[in-house]
């Protein structure tokens, strides 16, 4: 495939040995660095905050897969292990201008801030019911807390049944993964999009307190909402809803624990917990790489020109750590950081994540609560031993063995 430049490419790691590494491999590269996606997709990935933030807001680049030449050449197979990322139905996702617009306020009139907020108690609750479920010396965190809170979260939020979760997990786990056979692509994205039409479908029948339910009513109240963008809509609030909160609850337990002394400060309330997850979203951003937009025409950045046609990914991971918007220590984890900058790691402009302040709440439940009710709670195994999982868009690991007690 071409891009029309000739480059020399930062193959990413389709198994994420080492995102770190990856990561400032990146911004050496400079704030506009030619990669290769698997399965040898050239694009191009912005490595910077402030280019970043530039190009999230610049109207040349756009999310419709159309514009993008190799795309257009046919050189993209429909069983690409990331054609869901890159294509996923027409949502927010994939759509900009009033589209985006109309679609995005849709869901911000659904998703409104009293609805996160009445959310609260109800993750208080999942949150003690799996705590106390916890026993043994060693768990795996992962499995037994990280992962179950967000799905019954959002399943809720969204009236998902409960029983439908098991095969969502499986299914999501295929969705993202770079190693997923192309036999298994195209049958997975089609069973996706069947349990959200079904759910769609089951609402319509007999509404409820849900956010599928009131997409549903806004559509019907004339707001032109086809049940193609509801059924995407919905698949595309159910990935990231528990995906991005699976790996900032993983990803601060990890950080906490290589960092006994800030732990300290923060279970003595003598930092607060918003401190620490805006600290986790910044050093280690739960999305490591957004896919993707597509340049209507050149766009400079730096020194160099995304070309007409071309593919652009954001690198939210290298971005996090960028000493020019953080300082010499963006490297480091440190929850008494003060910086002007805020970190992006949910966006910047209008397409900032829709769910990011329950994402925030419900980590902002969970933690303190888990902490609470094991102060000692440590890393059984070195962090050297976690395993990341083959995702190149999540900053995700395989399992988080914890030792409860001292």
């Amino acid at each position: 495939m071409s891009t029309g430049t000739e480059e020399t490419r930062i193959v990413l790691d389709p198994f994420v040995g080492d995102l770190d590494g990856e990561s400032a491999r990146l911004r050496a590269a400079g704030p506009l660095a030619a990669v290769e996606l698997p399965g040898g997709v050239p694009v191009w990935a912005v490595t910077r905050h402030a280019e970043a933030k530039q190009l999230l807001t610049d109207p040349r680049l756009v999310k419709d897969i159309n514009v993008w030449g190799a795309w257009q050449r046919g050189e993209i197979p429909a069983d690409w292990p990331l054609i869901g990322l890159a294509n996923p139905g027409r949502s927010m996702l994939t759509v900009d201008g009033a589209d985006h617009r109309r679609m995005r306020t849709l869901v911000a009139q659904a998703l409104t801030p009293r609805r996160v907020e009445q959310m609260r108690e109800r993750i208080a609750k999942f949150t003690e019911g799996l705590l106390d479920g916890l026993d043994g010396d060693v768990v795996d965190l992962k499995a037994a807390f990280a992962y179950p809170l967000p799905m019954y979260v959002i399943a809720d939020l969204m009236g998902i049944a409960e029983s439908q979760l098991p095969r969502l997990k499986e299914l999501f786990e295929k969705f993202f993964s770079t190693q997923t056979p192309p036999a298994e692509v195209i049958a997975t994205l089609t069973e996706l999009a069947g349990i959200m039409a079904d759910t769609v479908a089951a609402k319509r029948a007999e509404p409820g307190d849900d956010l599928t339910s009131a997409l549903i009513l806004a559509s019907e109240n004339g707001d032109h909402l086809t049940d193609e963008e509801i059924v995407s809509t919905l698949q595309l609030m159910v990935a990231a809803g528990h995906e991005t909160t699976i790996s900032l609850i993983v990803n601060t337990v990890v950080n906490l624990s290589a960092h006994p002394v800030q732990r300290a400060l923060v279970l003595a309330g003598e930092a607060d917990w918003s401190s620490v997850i805006e600290e986790t979203l910044r050093h280690s951003t739960p999305t490591s790489h957004v896919l993707i937009r597509f340049a209507t025409e050149d766009v400079q950045v730096g020194d160099r020109t995304l070309p007409a046609g071309d593919a652009l990914i954001v690198s939210y991971a290298a971005i996090g750590r960028d000493e020019e918007a953080h300082g010499p220590t963006a490297g480091e984890f440190d929850i008494t950081r003060t910086s002007e900058n805020r970190h992006i790691s949910f966006g910047h402009g209008p397409h900032v994540c829709p769910g990011a302040a329950l994402s925030r709440l419900e980590a902002g439940v969970a933690l303190p609560a888990l902490y609470e009710r094991f102060p000692a709670l440590d890393l059984a195994v070195p962090a050297s031993e976690l395993r990341n999982k083959p995702v190149v868009t999540q900053n995700d690991i395989y399992e988080l063995p914890v030792r409860l007690t001292p």
